[in-house]
């Protein structure tokens, strides 16, 4: 006959603090801009026999190491593998126009740029939320930003992004008629956090926020579809 097993003790798992670990080892730590064009590419369920193409705007470094690319993507900076959904866009993989190459990993070189300057930029822990890096924007990103849903909207230039301590990242637009100098570069008087003066914004590349502010009818009316049931 076997011998007796041996009781063990119950274990209560925490589940909100094991959803907080996970959460912390995605927080972005450090950004570096995309400089050589490489884009994101993406498919829509409404063309599934096609492919897109979008410009990276940078690479972000996690907290548990890994690298993702970012794309101003509906209301926030978007790591690119979290976009899944055929209905939304559903990331593909990374493409370098030159070669036309598709990839899915980061390059080696930005993985390697992010690290060392993590390390070198190392900050301390606190209790406050501080700044930790600023972007400028190449893309041409634009926002639309509204107040209450029947008020009218703005379509704003986005001028740069802020990574702060807790991994969170905001636009920066400008207020006109504070700007004293142009063009507006960071650290402007006139720039402010896009999310501490509107209560909802959307992101838009250049060309679809000039076909918006030009009024183009089939981008208002998909426009309407994308922003209006979300208000």
């Amino acid at each position: 006959m076997g011998a007796p097993l041996s009781p063990r003790s119950a274990q209560v798992i925490d589940l909100d603090s094991v959803r907080q670990r996970q959460l912390a080892q995605k927080t972005l730590v450090r950004l570096a801009p995309e400089l050589d064009g490489l884009e994101m590419v993406y498919q829509l369920a409404s063309d599934p026999d096609s492919y897109y193409g979008m410009p990276l705007l940078a690479w972000g470094l996690r907290e548990d190491g890994n690298v993702v690319g970012l794309v101003p993507w509906m209301e926030q900076l978007t790591d690119c593998h979290e976009l899944h959904r055929h209905e939304d866009g559903r990331f593909i993989g990374y493409r370098d126009p030159e070669t036309e190459e598709i990839f899915t990993s980061p390059p080696d070189h930005k993985a390697d740029e992010l690290a060392s300057a993590a390390e070198y930029f190392e900050y301390e822990p606190s209790g406050d939320i501080t700044l930790i890096q600023q972007l400028p924007d190449t893309l041409g990103t634009h926002a639309l930003c509204m107040n209450q849903p029947d008020s009218p909207w703005h379509m704003k230039p986005v001028y740069g992004w802020r990574l702060y301590s807790d991994g969170s990242i905001d636009a920066l637009l400008a207020d006109e008629d504070k700007a004293t100098m142009t063009p507006i570069l960071l650290g402007d008087d006139c720039l402010y956090s896009a999310k501490s003066m509107h209560q909802s914004v959307y992101f838009f590349q250049r060309h679809i926020a000039n076909r918006i502010l030009e009024e183009d009818p089939a981008t208002l009316d998909a426009l309407a579809m994308v922003v209006l049931p979300q208000k």
